[in-house]
């Protein structure tokens, strides 16, 4: 699903960016994607998204 549609940035693109690249916030979010920097309207979609996979890489490491 499209997150920021001033970047056509997606969701998959930023639990990519938290994975591969240690984004953990929306300031490295931002830096790494642009997202955010526009009209800002996906500013809180996007922070959910970044938690969401940081509590599901955690979530992983602790059953492996």
């Amino acid at each position: 699903m499209f997150v920021c549609l001033c970047y056509g940035i997606t969701d998959k693109q930023i639990t990519k960016a938290v994975r591969d690249e240690g984004v953990g916030n929306m300031r490295d979010l931002r830096k790494t994607l642009g997202v955010g920097s526009q009209c800002g309207k996906c500013i809180q979609l996007a922070q959910q998204v970044i938690d969401n996979t940081i509590i599901d890489e955690s979530l992983f490491k602790e059953v492996c």
